[in-house]
């Protein structure tokens, strides 16, 4: 789960990279005693992701930014929407805005493909999930998005589940062991806890990695046909994950198949930035009060 800890680590090495001794351009231009209010916009419509992310740019910058949210983690919007109000000191607002911006467009973004690859397969028993095809930095980030669309998320880091791919099957293939009896060396050799999965290319791969007793078996680059075939033969015996050559065009078609599960690098490589605005006020200090 994204926790507070996370947000500001990212969030700080954020503002530290855009703003390393203060913003020059507020600094001079910005009276110390103006006040600003902002209101994010939608200029398209989506599913809004970052809250919590995009009120840390403002809090980190100048913890006197206040910063209400109109929707929720994961709501959808209509273009025009108006998904947050921002108010303080204008020159901390104008100094935050762009990592803000930046943050909550970029979650946003993954939220709103993720939601429509859900969508694409409702009625099925597929689950839509990520891979760590994520912005270096960011996984956390990009990864709570996905939650926001309805998908899940695969295997966090390489810490946290066995998962042979082929290029791990090649190096196995090179030893004295059949492939079966590689795998169950390795099975012997895990926590009961510890989750494994096995990647296989070919159909005639899948038995020798049954027989091992594998949690997860990916079918990778499978064509559809291949896939119904892939899954009738495993028979339950394992999770199917079907994986490669997914987007919004083939994933019914392959959620149809009866996979339990599609990973989809695209949800995070291959996204676009929502277009979100900030649109400012300021307010200047003058002897009669306030003024625009």
């Amino acid at each position: 789960m994204l926790t507070d800890h996370s947000i500001t680590i990212v969030v700080q090495a954020a503002l530290d990279e855009d703003a390393p001794w203060g913003d020059l351009t507020s600094a001079v231009l910005i009276p110390d005693d103006a006040v600003a209010t902002a209101r994010l916009e939608a200029r398209e419509p989506g599913v809004f992701s970052g809250g919590a992310v995009f009120a840390a740019a403002f809090a980190l910058t100048d913890a006197r930014i206040d910063v209400r949210q109109f929707v929720a983690d994961g709501d959808s919007f209509a273009a025009g929407a108006t998904l947050a109000e921002v108010t303080g000191p204008a020159r901390g607002i104008l100094q935050a805005e762009r990592i803000g911006l930046n943050f909550v467009q970029r979650m946003s973004g993954i939220a709103t493909l993720t939601a429509r690859y859900v969508a694409e397969t409702a009625g099925t028993q597929a689950r839509i999930v990520d891979t760590r095809k994520t912005t270096p930095g960011l996984r956390a980030l990009e990864r709570q998005a996905v939650r926001d669309g309805g998908g899940h998320n695969h295997r966090f880091s390489l810490s946290d589940t066995v998962m042979a791919k082929d290029n791990h099957l090649a190096v196995l293939a090179a030893g004295p062991l059949s492939l079966t009896e590689a795998l169950l060396a390795v099975r012997a050799r895990l926590s009961h806890t510890t989750h494994f999965e096995v990647e296989v290319d070919r159909l005639d791969q899948i038995e020798d990695v049954i027989a091992a007793g594998i949690d997860t078996i990916m079918l990778d680059n499978f064509s559809p046909d291949d896939l119904l075939a892939g899954v009738a033969q495993v028979a339950g015996r394992a999770i199917v994950e079907a994986s490669g050559g997914v987007s919004l065009a083939t994933v019914r078609e392959i959620a149809a198949s009866g996979v339990d599960v599609i990973s989809v690098g695209a949800l995070t490589h291959s996204v676009h930035s929502l277009d979100l605005g900030l649109d400012i006020a300021i307010r200047v200090n003058t002897p009669a009060g306030f003024a625009l």
